[in-house]
């Protein structure tokens, strides 16, 4: 930085040409000439002119940095010695000041970002449990954190990702809990990225896990705070990336997405049996329209004979395979299922049951698709979202075994699920096993798997993530 005002202000003009990047010109009360440089749109204006602007007015003191550091006498201020240290904070809201015959800049915390209001996420609705979710702010979010851990150990390290856009993106974890590997794995991947641009807490995940492409997760996200905190308390690594209300978690367990918040609001036999019911009708829906293919086609004994009679009667006379009659109404299901997410709210409705009734009802009079195929179908789909955050993959899941049933039948499915099983053995996320506790079997883990436990019982965190800490409960 230099002594002079002019030469500093040549610098800024010449670093930060944009039409956007404003500046203020005034001199103190004692004639000394000063400049205030920001981006506008993310600056408090208000707030600049109330402690900023108006004491340097009164100020009657010498160009001194020490003593124009004490007249301003703001909550959040600091001083920079270089141009680029500069420019860095003028580009995140944060005005800069310039005095003449000072040669460092002075930051100025006045930084004010458009931002929503906290609300419940759409994506993760519940009956029981807090309502707030994260919003695009970083600052607001970390604070939304920092409210149900009040403790020291909490802790914010703070990184930046991206070569033009400069986000920035907080490792959040509890020292003494979390593994410090994890945590220093996680910061070492997120500081070797190589990107221009991170508009969201997607593109961070990507490098994340930067091996192989994964058919199934391999970070877990929420957009709720008291998940993410849950999660932190049990020793995982959370993720914070601004300008995105969606945050990230490692190590990943597959068994998470059978976890609801809602299991911890009720009594442990409740919450053991809707963990059951998910991971049943999950299942099912995966694997019911491949059944029913290969039963048509390879095995119909497997079909009770009262059933049987049924379904013959259905589709008599369709010109389409069994196999070809189900792909396309899964098809038919995925393009209105896409359709009315694209579409505005209300018209994405309308569609829906337009979709629902006259496509299927017209399609079975036709005589171009069976009843049972269309019943079978939209059983699978509500299915599928009863874990809704696998729904990429579970999707992809039916359609995998849809062929297999129509090539090879049964034993296509069983061995197409025991590859399944097998992949997925050999799946892990930094150093956790993703079918962790079942494989391996993790007795303490176990507790608060399918079957849930209560609350007394779950004295450790789970041993599977790796904690520095497995305590969670002492009894007196």
């Amino acid at each position: 930085m230099k002594t002079s005002l002019a030469e500093n202000r040549t610098a800024m003009k010449k670093e930060l040409p944009s039409e956007d990047i404003l500046s203020f010109r005034f001199h103190t009360g004692s004639g000394i000439e000063c400049e205030l440089f920001y981006a506008d749109g993310i600056v408090d204006k208000e707030l600049m002119g109330t402690l900023v602007i108006n004491p340097l007015l009164r100020y009657r003191g010498d160009a001194e940095e020490k003593a124009l550091f004490e007249a301003l006498a703001f909550p959040e201020l600091k001083c920079v010695k270089s141009e680029q240290e500069a420019v860095s904070a003028i580009l995140e809201g944060n005005p800069v000041l310039f005095a003449d015959g000072v040669s460092s800049g002075f930051v100025l915390g006045t930084k004010k970002v458009p931002q929503r209001a906290v609300t419940e996420p759409q994506t993760e609705l519940v009956v029981k449990g807090p309502r707030a979710g994260f919003i695009e702010e970083l600052k607001t979010n970390m604070g939304q954190v920092r409210l149900r851990f009040k403790t020291p150990n909490l802790r914010f390290e703070t990184l930046q990702i991206g070569k033009q856009s400069k986000t920035s993106v907080a490792v959040c974890y509890l020292s003494g809990i979390a593994s410090k590997k994890v945590v220093q794995e996680v910061k070492k991947r997120i500081s070797a990225a190589e990107i221009d641009a991170v508009p969201d807490s997607s593109y961070v995940s990507r490098f994340l896990c930067p091996g192989r492409p994964s058919l199934f997760k391999q970070v877990n996200t929420t957009e709720k705070p008291d998940i993410f905190c849950a999660r932190i308390a049990e020793g995982r690594v959370g993720i914070l990336v601004d300008g995105s209300p969606v945050a990230l978690t490692v190590p990943y367990l597959i068994v998470e997405e059978f976890q609801s918040p809602e299991d911890y609001f009720v009594n442990p036999y409740r919450a053991t049996f809707l963990r059951l019911l998910r991971i049943g009708v999950l299942l099912l829906a995966i694997f019911l329209p491949a059944l029913y293919v290969a039963a048509q086609l390879f095995k119909m004994q497997l079909i009770p004979l009262s059933l049987l009679l049924t379904i013959a009667s259905s589709i008599q006379g369709l010109p389409l395979s069994p196999s070809l009659e189900v792909f396309v109404t899964l098809m038919v299901l995925e393009i209105l299922n896409e359709a009315s997410i694209r579409m505005p709210k209300y018209v994405g409705l309308a569609l829906s049951v337009v979709g629902a009734l006259v496509l299927g009802e017209t399609a079975v009079n036709a005589g171009i698709l069976s009843t049972p195929a269309v019943i079978l179908i939209a059983f699978s789909g509500i299915g599928l979202y009863t874990v809704p955050e696998l729904i990429e993959t579970t999707s992809l899941l039916r359609l995998i075994t849809l062929f297999v049933a129509g090539s090879v039948g049964i034993y296509g499915i069983v061995l197409f699920a025991l590859f399944l099983v097998i992949y997925l053995v050999g799946e892990e996320r930094y150093g956790s096993p993703i079918l962790a506790p079942f494989a391996p079997i993790v007795g303490n883990d176990l507790k608060d798997s399918l079957v849930k436990f209560s609350m007394k019982q779950l004295k450790e965190r789970p041993r599977a993530i790796g904690s520095a800490n497995r305590t969670r409960l002492k009894e007196e």
